[in-house]
């Protein structure tokens, strides 16, 4: 169990290597940038407190009848 916690942590771990003179505002953005693309945060938020399996449907079936929606106005 140990060893499956700290292989999934190693992968998590962001690398933003700093070009020589590189201002740090720039590199910041560039690592905000990824950060946000690995999606992270948003399953830290999830985890932090527990939601029934049958509110979880209900906001994807929510999701999907917008997403067909949104996909039916478009072919009008």
């Amino acid at each position: 169990m140990q060893s499956n916690y700290k292989e999934r942590r190693f992968k998590t771990m962001l690398i933003i290597p700093i070009k020589e003179g590189e201002n740090i505002d720039r590199a910041l953005k560039r690592f905000k940038r990824k950060f946000d693309r690995t999606g992270t945060k948003r399953s830290l938020q999830t985890r932090k407190q527990f939601t029934k399996p049958s509110v979880k449907r209900r906001a994807e079936i929510q999701k999907a009848q917008y997403i067909q929606g949104l996909r039916d106005a478009e072919n009008l």
